[in-house]
């Protein structure tokens, strides 16, 4: 099965264009979103089509398969349109291993202990990661899907729980980078 992760929407409507363009093309099981849903905060540039209005309309169509952890700039108004929680750490298996799912801001790979056989997903900082620790342990940042930092691209992450893969992509469906689990 495959699971989608992304990080970083900041209100952006075609980035949630595309999250559902990539669920009708895949069929995901789960789509985890590592926060910063509707809001760019008073740090970033809006994007070029900030419209969290149509964010929150296009994301309720694939709701019940999003996982949402809060992310520094969404606030509680973005739990009650969504009509769903969002969590500051959120623990849960996929195919048998365990991922830890954060945003960055709270719990990040400097500040949490990260277990062996465990996979750590976060997002914030805009800049995507693909990282294998010793023991089993690994480190995912899929990037941002609207607002790339350090002359990124704009990314988002695929997990194929069955090849133990994660694909790098950028905004164009290219692929930038993976790592094998095995």
């Amino acid at each position: 099965m495959l699971h989608l992760i992304v990080s970083d929407i900041h209100g952006a409507k075609s980035s949630a264009e595309k999250i559902v363009l990539l669920d009708n093309k895949y069929n995901f099981s789960n789509i985890l979103v590592l926060g910063d849903v509707n809001y760019n905060g008073a740090r970033n540039v809006p994007p070029v089509d900030y419209s969290p209005i149509d964010v929150t309309k296009i994301l309720k169509s694939i709701v019940s398969k999003c996982i949402f952890v809060r992310g520094n700039c969404d606030s509680r108004v973005d739990e009650f349109v969504l009509e769903k929680e969002f969590y500051d750490l959120k623990k849960m298996k996929i195919n048998g291993h365990n991922f830890v799912l954060t945003h960055g801001d709270l719990f990040n790979k400097g500040n949490y202990k990260i277990k062996k056989n465990t996979i750590f997903l976060y997002g914030h900082t805009h800049i995507y990661e693909l990282t294998k620790l010793d023991n089993n342990r690994f480190v995912f940042n899929p990037g941002s899907i609207s607002l790339p930092k350090n002359n990124n691209p704009r990314t988002y992450l695929i997990f194929d729980d069955e090849k133990e893969t994660f694909s790098l992509y950028n905004i164009d469906d290219v692929l930038v980078d993976t790592l094998s689990m095995k």
